[in-house]
């Protein structure tokens, strides 16, 4: 057995430094199937179960509903109302109900085909297939005129047909994907307008709102998926190719720009790189991902007001008291999600991995659960006085991408390289593959993250060869991995690789001290800081008098409840994230003296 330490998760047999901007295609670490990991977490689970169950509640009319309105056809069933509606005679100012008519419907299609591929539920299946031959009949150019989303509604269309071909393996996928595309394109601008770019003579403002900026994503994967040529050449005519160019110069080119849109902006980039090969992309990502973590918050959440902000301004600081809008949670989390798990497999570097964790359990994992009415939780509120409520809006944007953030949890938990396993979030779960005729499984038993101690038991048919390698978040000081009973000190911020030949009932104990420590809101504003254990952000409410030191001396006095004590016989209660109730006052940010 060898237990070493590396900046990088690395496939070498021995530990070393490596380089993070040269890696090419063949050392891209591969993505576990849904089906090859599940969790043993209640919390990821009850999310997946409770979106899972109100996107087949659905009536298939409703959902057809504004596809067929819009195109002149008799449009009969339920009405969902909020953004889904169609209503011809929108006011844009009221930002309500009909803004985004049918604009989630791909996305439901896509987590209905992910729950499939991780439940194998029949149900599920028989209802993508259903849709997709009820959409097959509605699909008409028209539908692209009368929509101020072409762009956006495209884009999503297409994400759910490459699901549906490679989780549920439906054969008419691309057939319709070429004709949903050959209806799209005449009505697309011919490049990548910006946010708020007309180029619809005599459209009010909220036409200019569109984002073809984030279509190459998924026309590149629907190229990498079998759907044809064609897909790559429209990919690249919409790469905003001026954009890239500047930030992989290391240009802040960010400030000012929708926040979400624009991220998914560097996921398409992601997809560039790896089908394009063209290096440019991955540094414009890279520099990108650095440019929005700068200016994010604790919790590793971003952009408030929807916009994203010039490195070291006082913007995120003076967010806390003018807005209640700072981070469009399920949106948001979707597209870092991917982002980091795209920087993650291509550079192995774990902190993206960190980042990703920080994400999952300081935002999305707490978010209020989707309603069967089209109550969403759309942002987290990081006010000193705040709170958690559901959006004024029904079935707005991130009632599309919760469902597919709670299917995702699987996908970025563990990754391989071929021949290694990678341990990327630590939950509760277990993992399943074939290793030289092998068949493995490495299942992860925890109360992470409220407790240190992660233990990791190996199964396997024979006795199997390869590493098993362990990220080591950059907060834990003094981590140290045990291997049978050996135990080693490993790094903070790099990954700990174990290797051996493996065999049943082998295990892995892993420590990850975690240290309370504060994080100040920016450099300017040293004494406005969050209170941080391990991976989670404590929340709690303003008490004046707080002192550095009585933060630090906080006691966790159950899981995901913190005490601390400033004096006399007051008690200030900090919860994690995922323990705040609804319209429950809270501050991310406190003040100390």
């Amino acid at each position: 057995m060898a237990v070493a330490s590396a900046t990088s998760f690395l496939p070498t047999p021995r530990y070393s430094l490596a380089s993070s901007s040269a890696t090419t295609a063949s050392g891209v670490l591969e993505e576990f199937g849904y089906g090859d990991v599940s969790l043993d977490s209640p919390l990821h689970e009850e999310q997946l179960r409770q979106t899972h169950a109100v996107l087949m509640g659905l009536d298939d009319d409703a959902l057809m509903k504004p596809f067929r309105a819009m195109i002149g056809k008799p449009a009969p069933g339920q009405d969902l109302g909020g953004w889904y509606r169609y209503d011809p005679n929108y006011d844009w100012h009221t930002f309500d109900a009909g803004f985004a008519p049918s604009a989630t419907f791909g996305q439901w299609v896509s987590a209905l085909s992910r729950v499939y591929a991780v439940t194998g539920s029949q149900t599920a299946r028989e209802k993508v297939l259903r849709l997709n031959r009820l959409y097959a009949q509605e699909i008409d150019g028209k539908f692209y005129e009368n929509n101020r989303f072409p762009a956006y509604c495209y884009d999503k269309l297409v994400c759910g047909l490459i699901d549906s071909h490679k989780y549920v393996g439906d054969p008419l996928a691309w057939e319709i994907l070429a004709k949903t595309t050959d209806a799209a394109l005449p009505h697309l601008p011919d490049h990548a307008v910006e946010h708020g770019t007309s180029w619809r003579p005599g459209k009010d403002e909220s036409w200019t709102w569109d984002e073809p900026y984030t279509m190459p994503e998924n026309l590149f994967l629907a190229y990498q998926r079998g759907a044809g040529e064609r897909y790559r050449q429209v990919a690249v005519q919409y790469l905003n190719v001026p954009f890239y160019d500047r930030l992989a110069q290391g240009q802040n080119d960010l400030a000012g720009r929708h926040a979400y849109s624009h991220v998914n902006c560097l996921c398409s980039a992601m997809q560039a790189y790896l089908t394009l090969g063209n290096e440019t992309y991955l540094r414009a990502a890279k520099n990108g991902f650095d440019m929005v973590l700068a200016q994010s918050y604790a919790t590793g959440a971003w952009g408030p007001d929807e916009q994203l902000r010039k490195t070291d301004s006082a913007d995120v600081f003076d967010s806390l008291t003018k807005t209640h809008s700072s981070f469009e949670t399920p949106c948001g989390s979707y597209a870092h999600f991917k982002l980091t798990r795209y920087l993650l497999r291509v550079t192995r570097d774990p902190r993206y991995g960190d980042s990703m964790e920080r994400m999952m359990y300081n935002t999305i994992l707490g978010a209020l659960p989707l309603q069967s009415d089209g109550r969403t939780f759309y942002y987290s509120d990081y006010n000193l006085q705040g709170k958690k409520i559901y959006s004024d809006h029904r079935w707005p944007c991130c009632s599309g991408t919760m469902p597919q953030v709670a299917a995702d949890y699987r996908i970025n938990a563990y990754f391989r390289d071929g021949r290694d396993v990678f341990v990327n979030l630590y939950i509760p779960s277990t993992a399943r593959w074939t290793q030289d005729s092998a068949q493995v499984s490495l299942t992860q038993r925890s109360e992470y993250p409220y407790d240190s101690h992660v233990a990791l038991e190996v199964k396997t048919s024979k006795t199997a060869s390869f590493a098993v390698n362990l990220r080591i978040p950059s907060w834990a000081e003094g981590a140290s991995v045990s291997v049978n009973g050996k135990r080693e000190t490993v790094a903070a911020g790099t990954c700990a690789r174990v290797q051996q030949e493996w065999k049943s009932e082998d295990r892995i104990d892993l420590e990850l001290p975690m240290k309370t420590r504060l994080e100040a809101v920016d450099a300017q504003h040293p004494d406005t800081v969050a209170v941080l254990v391990g991976p989670l952000v404590l929340f709690g409410n303003q008490a004046p008098g707080l002192s550095r030191s009585e933060l630090l001396a906080a006691k966790r006095m159950a899981p995901g409840v913190w005490h601390v004590s400033p004096g006399g016989d007051r008690v200030l209660k900090m919860v994690s994230w995922t323990a705040i109730p609804e319209n429950e006052p809270y501050s991310t940010y406190l003040r100390v003296t």
